[in-house]
């Protein structure tokens, strides 16, 4: 008996998405052109003509990338597709981070099958490793725009990387279009465990936040940090290791402590955003919050820029905060 159409897009579509979920990344590709018309006429409903539908449908190849082994029904990740850029878009319009789909996904259960659990890390692996074949220019931006929380939109990359809006997105387009090859590249190799990564990132992070506390701040930096860290603002070097020391104690002294909110960590670069509680007389010393942009030399911090990311919905550009921790 012979297949409908519609039977046969849902066969090919169990079968490119089960292979993708096992790290074929030719399969990902197929899949994701094979629906791209769809994700784009989404993305044209909700925002209308303009430039940002193309780049809402690239935000969303990314996320199905970093998400495609969440699937279970892989004859439904067309409309899983499309819920991804349905949501991207009402985030745009919403002037917040892109929120990946939570409702409607049939993401695994805690209990999955252990292969399940194996794939899904062996794929974020995958993904982490690609992304550190990338350039350090493209690579930053790559980063803040689809796995940190605080410095996501166009203006607070630019602000934080000291470039103009045009080349964030400009820089974001030619980094995913090298990610799908760095994919290709290093999908037979060795990748390193990101979780473990991760883990060990966040434990260095509580250990410097308690150096802080103790008045040690300035001893860490030396022991673990490289001896020529440099302070950026932006692109431009402000100071040294010297200046963000005093930045801290200056901080601790006026009751501003800082609480680690999340983590993101690969070989070349970490971002840690906190959360800053002023325990002060004067409830206006402090933004609520700061991400700090590391990159790496040999695992020790190289390169540090300090970032106040704005509340949603406040007016201004975010700025980059060099001297004050």
């Amino acid at each position: 008996m012979r297949r409908d159409g519609a039977g046969e897009t849902r066969a090919e579509d169990t079968r490119l998405t089960r292979a993708a979920q096992a790290g074929d990344v030719t399969a990902l590709g197929l899949l994701l052109e094979s629906h791209r018309a769809g994700m784009r006429a989404v993305a044209l409903s909700v925002l209308g003509p303009g430039p940002d539908v193309d780049d809402v449908v690239q935000d969303a190849a990314l996320v199905a990338l970093r998400r495609i082994g969440d699937v279970r029904d892989p004859a439904a990740v067309g409309p899983w597709l499309r819920m991804i850029v349905r949501n991207a878009c009402r985030s745009l319009l919403r002037s917040t981070p892109l929120t990946e789909p939570a409702d409607d996904l049939s993401l695994p259960s805690p209990d999955g099958l252990p292969e399940q659990w194996l794939e899904r890390n062996a794929l974020r692996d995958w993904i982490w490793e690609a992304i550190e074949q990338l350039s350090p220019a493209l690579r930053m931006p790559l980063v803040l725009r689809h796995f940190s929380s605080q410095v996501t939109s166009y203006e607070q990359i630019a602000a934080a990387c000291g470039i103009p809006v045009g080349t964030v997105r400009s820089r974001l387009s030619q980094a995913r279009t090298n990610l799908a090859d760095a994919l290709t590249a290093v999908a037979a190799t060795a990748h390193d465990d990101h979780a473990r990564r991760t883990a060990a990132s966040r434990t260095q992070a509580h250990e410097t936040l308690a150096a802080a506390e103790r008045g040690e701040f300035g001893k860490l930096v030396m022991e673990r940090w490289s001896p020529e860290v440099a302070l950026l603002s932006g692109n431009e070097p402000v100071g040294d290791s010297g200046l963000l020391v005093r930045g801290m104690e200056a901080d601790l002294a006026a009751g501003v402590h800082q609480r680690l909110a999340r983590v993101v960590a690969g070989r070349s670069l970490a971002v840690w955003e906190m959360d800053m509680i002023n325990l002060g007389d004067d409830p206006e010393h402090c933004p609520s919050a700061v991400a700090w942009l590391m990159t790496l030399d040999q695992g020790r911090v190289h390169r540090l820029r300090l970032f106040h990311p704005r509340p949603p919905g406040t007016p201004g550009t975010p700025v980059p905060a060099p001297a004050v921790v």
